[in-house]
C-alpha cells in the first residue's frame, strides 16, 4: 500500500503523476488552439467542418443514425487529414456576392 513506501519513493510518484498531469493539460491547449486558428472562429474550426461533411454524409445515406454517425466519422477524417475549405470565408463571400458583388 502507499505507506509501505518510503517518503522518497512516494514524492517521486507524486512528482511523476505531476508531469503526466502536466503533459496532458499542454497536449489539451495545444488541441484547442489548433482546434480553432488565431482571430478565427467557431466557424472556422475543424469541428464545424466535420459536422458538415458528416452532415451531408448522413442525408445521402437511408438510415439517419448510420448516416450520421458514418458522416461524422468521415467529416472528422477529412477536416483533420485535408485542407477543407474556411467554411466561414465561403459563407462571408456567398454573402457579398447576395448583396451586389462588393469585396
Amino acid at each position: 500500500m502507499a505507506n509501505d513506501k518510503n517518503p522518497l519513493e512516494q514524492l517521486k510518484d507524486l512528482v511523476e503523476l505531476k508531469d503526466q498531469l502536466e503533459d496532458i493539460q499542454r497536449r489539451m491547449e495545444d488541441e484547442i488552439q489548433a482546434g480553432v486558428p488565431a482571430g478565427g472562429s467557431f466557424l472556422a474550426s475543424p469541428f464545424l467542418k466535420g459536422f458538415l461533411a458528416g452532415y451531408v454524409v448522413a442525408r445521402l445515406r437511408s438510415s439517419a443514425l448510420l448516416g450520421v454517425a458514418v458522416g461524422a466519422c468521415t467529416g472528422m477524417y477529412a477536416a483533420q487529414n485535408y485542407a477543407v475549405p474556411n467554411v466561414e470565408n465561403a459563407v462571408k463571400d456567398y454573402m457579398r456576392s447576395l448583396r451586389g458583388g462588393q469585396k
